[in-house]
């Protein structure tokens, strides 16, 4: 495929939308179950159903979908504005015979950023989905969890400038143009962004600058107000034999590519810009990989690395040679993966973690690495983390006895729990939970229960400890000392919201 043709994509869109071939739409020709089983790489149940329901938008989910031999007349008549010509001009099929054979995998997706919902159609190689195994080196990918992960990250902010950095098939930079006035998209694949330009194209999306190279090399000199990347960070062994898939590989060795994407953003953020990337980073001798992260981001930006999971070498490895189609019994699995345990043994590798790295322009000095394992709401995501970085500007601007002067609100997602042993006299445990956040749950004591049940906003922080010194009978000024780092902690996390 080529830009060329991308005349013929409107035609496409509009045949599609006509079509009904949206993700409503498949899941009401297929059936919850069917739909649910796409989700899941499993596509017998929705061919089954397709199968049953000829018409255009059947025909559409074989072809287009999961990748079925379909007959050329019947994808003419789904097809009657772009018609045959124009699927082949775009390089979504190609003819043999009397059947069109599908060369893309073209599928409606629903997501939602901090703006909403959105809906799209996305041009992406065939897949595990579509029967192809193993992938193409050059394979681009189409819209997976790392995505639209990604996309809810995204602050709820209107931006002048954008870089999707390492954009793909273009989901992230599509995202990033319902923030940003301009996007520049870059990649080291040039068939990645043929595919990004027939997606903007397919979408009716302007304002998408698509640049070739690596990195940061194409945007040398410039700043951008918002700065998002789902990088080739997967950790791949520099050996004979061990496809470099570039979706996923950047090519160096360990951790290196991610840490020159959380490196170089310093140099690219406008003044008050912030960025959000997706990761994975090396805990080696047992110093922590995310704190190793966070040392990335160097000097002058806050910086927060927030740590989801983390893999052995084992489980990593093996995550990774299934992402790319190679099953155990497959002839070369074993040795594939003997190759990825001599690589992370060799740096001495004790775990893998993956998660999200943000990054702002802020002069707080905020620097945390955490883990976040738990359950976390992330349809808003994107604007708690936002929150957390004001929160952190309006810490950063009082001292304590200007803390002690400010009135708080417990956040109206706050719940307590206690717990007690039966007939003791008071609880033995007092938590505190996060309904939305990050999800969070602090155990507390009864101190600090207090001050957060009390904060309605009518009184300020120092009234209310001396008041819950006096009830607990104890000497104000150590409780106020032991607190006040805690109800900072309680700010910066969400719990407790400036009034």
């Amino acid at each position: 495929m080529n830009s060329a043709p991308l005349q013929h994509a409107d035609a496409l869109a509009r045949d599609l939308a006509s079509a009904g071939f949206t993700s409503g739409g498949v899941r009401a020709l297929v059936g919850d179950d069917a739909a649910d089983a796409l989700a899941r790489m499993s596509a017998a149940p929705a061919r089954r159903a397709a199968l049953a329901h000829p018409g255009p938008l059947a025909t559409l989910v074989r072809a287009l979908v999961l990748g079925d031999r379909v007959p050329a007349a019947d994808l003419a008549a789904a097809l009657p504005e772009a018609g045959l010509e124009g699927a082949v001009a775009l390089g979504v099929v190609a003819l043999e015979d009397d059947e069109a054979v599908p060369l893309l995998a073209v599928r409606p997706v629903t997501m939602r950023d901090a703006l909403g919902e959105s809906a799209w159609v996305v041009a992406s190689d065939l897949d595990e989905l579509s029967g192809a195994r193993p992938l193409r080196p050059d394979h681009v990918l189409g819209v997976g969890g790392a995505a639209r992960t990604l996309v809810q990250l995204l602050p709820p902010v209107a931006a002048g400038t954008a870089l999707d950095l390492g954009t793909g098939c273009g989901i992230v930079a599509l995202h990033l143009r319902r923030f940003a006035e301009r996007v520049v998209a870059t990649d080291v694949s040039p068939r990645a962004l043929e595919l990004a330009a027939l997606n903007a194209a397919l979408n009716g999306v302007d304002g998408i600058e698509l640049r070739l190279g690596s990195l940061y090399e194409p945007v040398v000199g410039e700043r951008f107000d918002l700065v998002a990347s789902n990088p080739p960070f997967v950790i791949t062994p520099r050996a004979a034999g061990v496809p470099a898939y570039e979706y996923r590989d950047g090519g160096l060795e360990g951790d290196r590519l991610m840490e020159a994407a959380v490196g170089g953003v310093a140099a690219h953020l406008a003044p008050g810009g912030t960025a959000r990337m997706l990761g994975n980073w090396e805990t080696r001798g047992g110093a922590a990989g995310r704190d190793r992260a966070l040392g990335w981001a160097g000097a002058g930006l806050d910086a927060w690395v927030l740590e989801r999971e983390a893999l052995s070498p084992v489980a990593y490895a093996e995550l990774w040679l299934r992402d790319g189609g190679t099953r155990p019994g497959d002839d070369g699995h074993d040795a594939l993966l003997g190759a990825w345990l001599d690589d992370l043994e060799a740096r001495a590798v004790d775990e893998v973690g993956m998660g999200w790295v943000v990054l702002h322009d802020g002069g707080t000095g905020l620097a945390r690495a955490e883990r976040v394992p738990q359950g976390v709401a992330l349809e808003r995501a994107g604007a708690h983390l936002a929150e957390a970085l004001e929160a952190e500007a309006w810490l950063a601007a009082r001292d304590d006895d200007a803390l002690l002067g400010a009135r708080l609100l417990a956040a109206p997602d706050v719940t307590e729990a206690r717990h007690q042993v039966p007939g003791a006299a008071g609880p033995t445990v007092i938590e505190l939970r996060q309904g939305g956040g990050l999800g969070r749950s602090l155990s507390v004591d009864a101190a600090l229960a207090g001050l957060v049940g009390a904060s309605d906003g009518e009184l300020p922080v120092g009234v209310l400890l001396g008041a819950i010194a006096g009830l607990l009978e104890v000497d104000e000024a150590p409780l106020v000392a032991d607190l006040l780092p805690r109800v900072r902690e309680l700010v910066r996390i969400g719990m407790l919201t400036p009034a």
